[in-house]
């Protein structure tokens, strides 16, 4: 037995591409009811059809900077909304900036109504442009708080900072997940961020866009294993942040090769300029994760890739 069945959840960001994938998981697990509220700026409710028949399952259309309306038992609240590309948080820089705010307070505020567990979901941009590598917890980071990605960090930080004071403050059972990069299918193939642009590149015969050198490094987690990671830490009972993310790194040089050989396709390279404030480096430490949850990933990256080639492919 799980130790999801039976409880009830609600997923803020839920038509979302993780969010999806967590109701997906929630309900697999035996959830005896699961929530998706979301108000689909990023979001699509065709990320969530293959639930729409499941009568344990609702969605919600509604933005969680107004008091979230849940009726009856919950049981866990994980709040993944937030718009997470760049592409997104420069076009949604105010909406970012109050779903990190606003939303995170109300999702609080849910869960304390409720009683229940609340995971926040956090991200490797807390440690901005790190000076320490691989990144630890511990690590307070290197964050520009005026630069063009601020609005997404600080919405961020900011979140991590009001989830600690209701769980001090107000005895709110929390959870903090810092996300490293994710990917796989329910993308949105134009978001901007790299795994669907390089993909996006290979299957239409493009030249690759390398922005810099392409000695920056990232390190890609499929979203089933980062999932698995955002069950195991809302069922246990660490409330200061945990890493989930792949500690694999590659360069966006040996990623776009990577794509390459997975798409049967792509270009030549083509170098752009960096953009300001892009992260030079991105590998989590993962010792916390493994010692505390018994987690690490385990989707290799050839057979992620695969997955992720054909669900875009099959939507070409």
């Amino acid at each position: 037995m799980t130790p999801i069945r039976g409880k009830r959840a609600v997923v803020l960001g839920g038509a979302g591409f993780v969010g999806s994938w967590l109701c997906e998981r929630l309900l697999a697990d035996g959830a005896q009811f699961v929530l998706a509220v979301d108000n689909l700026c990023t979001g699509h409710e065709q990320n969530l059809a293959s639930l729409r028949a499941d009568p344990r399952f609702d969605f919600l259309n509604h933005d969680v900077t107004g008091p979230i309306p849940v009726t009856g038992g919950v049981d866990f609240v994980f709040n993944l909304a937030s718009p997470a590309s760049p592409r997104d948080y420069d076009r949604l820089w105010l909406e970012t900036l109050r779903v990190g705010s606003l939303g995170t307070q109300h999702a609080l505020e849910l869960a304390e109504a409720k009683h229940a567990v609340m995971l926040q979901a956090s991200t490797s941009e807390i440690y901005g442009d790190p000076h320490v590598h691989p990144q630890v917890e511990s690590y307070f980071g290197n964050v520009d708080a005026t630069g063009p990605r601020a609005v997404y960090d600080e919405a961020k930080r900011y979140g991590e900072a009001i989830v600690q004071g209701f769980r001090r403050k107000r005895g709110v059972s929390t959870r903090i997940v810092r996300i490293f990069n994710t990917y796989g299918p329910r993308m949105r193939l134009d978001d901007g961020r790299v795994v669907p642009q390089f993909v996006a590149q290979a299957l239409r015969g493009q030249d690759f866009t390398i922005y810099g050198d392409g000695l920056q490094t990232r390190s890609f987690c499929f979203v089933a294993d980062l999932v698995d990671g955002l069950v195991r830490l809302a069922c246990s009972n660490e409330m200061d942040p945990v890493n989930i993310g792949n500690p694999d790194e590659k360069t966006m040089l040996e990623f776009a090769e990577a794509v390459r050989t997975a798409a049967g396709g792509g270009g030549k390279i083509v170098h752009l300029p960096l953009p300001p404030g892009d992260p030079k480096q991105r590998r989590p430490d993962i010792t916390r994760a493994r010692t505390l949850l018994g987690w690490e990933p385990r989707v290799p990256l050839v057979e992620g890739l695969r997955q992720t080639i054909e669900y875009f492919r099959s939507r070409a």
